[in-house]
């Protein structure tokens, strides 16, 4: 039992880390619009094609996007669209925790 919670510890923390980058969290929400070849993504993010490219490879990596060749362009699609769902999940703790804080600062202030 140990041996496989470790395993199940390891991979979440693995995909937790191909999500700690802006560039990869903005990769997928824009391939949360649907499937974009690479040179689409680097002119909707404004961004290099080389770090474009390295960035999709981590999120390839992690199992969080998936590639399909298309004549001689790479397209480049979310596995599973619940990814956005839990980004926001996440957004939203965000969200509380900055108003928690803020509350706690404000308070403090006024003393």
């Amino acid at each position: 039992y140990r041996v496989v919670e470790s395993e199940v510890m390891q991979f979440h923390a693995e995909m937790c880390s191909g999500l700690a980058d802006p560039v990869r969290l903005m990769l997928i929400y824009e391939l949360g619009n649907g499937p974009k070849k690479v040179n689409e993504l680097v002119k909707a993010l404004d961004l290099s094609q080389p770090s474009v490219s390295r960035q999709l490879k981590i999120l390839r990596d992690r199992g969080l996007v998936a590639n399909e060749r298309k004549g001689n362009c790479m397209v480049y699609s979310l596995v599973d669209k619940r990814l956005l769902h839990a980004l926001d999940e996440l957004r939203q703790v965000m969200r509380d925790i900055i108003n928690r804080r803020s509350a706690i600062i404000e308070a403090y202030s006024k003393d």
